[in-house]
């Protein structure tokens, strides 16, 4: 699995690295069985999934843009968190038959790509490979050991980058005067609330542990505070995270970003208040007999964020909510007389 995901990876940064096309396998491995609270679907990766006037997208097809809206899975052999499975697999549906119908719509209007673009695309993924032969291994497993259906999955999805940049991104322009306006209509989204970026490390015990389960769990905490302790850096604390942690964020090394004071579980906020960055706490007695071990990476003070501070990020988001408001009418224009059946 680690292998077919690093192969979407290339396809992804060779390829359309603005949109994040994949070019999609029809032969790609199923996941590995996945640890406790993530889970991932056991389906062969050629079954069928969807039908888009008449174009099978199978489970294969599915699996990678779940790869891509959560990449994480690729440091956990496929595993995706429970509690957001439901959700990844219902966005990766939608744009894998959103990409059919963009590309359907571009073979429709009989857009091509100059045969000098398409030769430099294959050799960008081309040289992503150590070795000839583990170019070949990948050509022999992913694409039937066919050079020319490698260059038709690269020519489709030049193709819907094409038509998505003609249609979405060239036109999700935002002038300067657009973004001072939205600046002074929406003062409060720029007020900066008192918050901390922490990464945690947790122990979570059974539901209704009895006191031989607690014991256990506390045990298991302390040995994971002397490890913490030892830890250097994020980089050190995030891999024993990824190790030792029993909570979600451990897929994320677990880095819970910047949290607003007011969510975060009093016992954590008494602590941290306490800390300077880059410090580890003790450990935090939590509900249930939990314990989680925090790392402070930053404290961030409540405030007001300028306009000349904002303006570069403020323009990337506006420009992305534009870009997505133009990608869903593109959606409801294309669905509007396409036959799409989800199997």
């Amino acid at each position: 699995m680690k292998r077919a995901l690093s192969i979407s990876v290339m396809l992804v940064a060779a390829i359309s690295p603005a949109w994040g096309q994949l070019l999609r396998s029809h032969a790609a491995a199923a996941p590995a069985s996945p640890k406790p609270a993530v889970v991932s679907a056991p389906s062969p990766t050629g079954k069928p999934v969807a039908r888009v006037n008449g174009a099978l997208l199978t489970y294969g097809d599915l699996l990678r843009e779940e790869y891509t809206i959560f990449p994480y899975a690729r440091q956990h052999n496929g595993s995706i968190p429970a509690a957001m499975q439901s959700d990844i697999e219902a966005g990766a549906m939608k744009m894998i038959v959103f990409e059919e119908l963009v590309y359907q719509e571009a073979q429709r209007r009989k857009m091509t790509i100059p045969p000098a673009r398409l030769q430099r695309a294959e050799a960008e993924f081309h040289k992503q490979f150590s070795s000839q032969q583990e170019y070949q291994d990948l050509l022999n497993s992913e694409f039937k050991g066919s050079r020319k259906l490698l260059q038709t999955k690269i020519e489709r999805s030049l193709l819907i980058d094409e038509l998505l940049k003609t249609e979405v991104s060239n036109r999700a322009y935002v002038t300067l005067a657009q973004l001072r306006a939205y600046y002074d209509k929406n003062p409060q989204q720029f007020r900066i609330p008192e918050s901390f970026a922490v990464q945690t490390i947790s122990v979570i015990p059974p539901d209704n542990a009895n006191p031989d389960q607690q014991k256990d769990a506390r045990k298991k905490a302390e040995d994971a505070l002397r490890q913490a302790q030892a830890t250097k850096n994020y980089e050190d604390f995030g891999v024993l995270a990824e190790k030792l942690s029993e909570d979600d964020f451990r897929v994320m090394m677990g880095d819970h970003r910047a949290v607003d004071q007011t969510k975060l579980p009093p016992q954590v906020l008494q602590v941290i208040k306490g800390m300077q960055p880059g410090q580890i706490s003790g450990l935090i007695e939590l509900e249930n007999h939990a314990y989680t071990i925090v790392r402070l990476n930053a404290h961030i003070p409540a405030g007001e964020q300028k306009f000349e501070t904002v303006k570069d990020s403020l323009r990337e988001q506006l420009k992305k909510q534009k870009a997505e408001q133009l990608r869903r009418a593109l959606d409801a224009r294309l669905r509007k007389n396409a036959k799409v059946e989800e199997l």
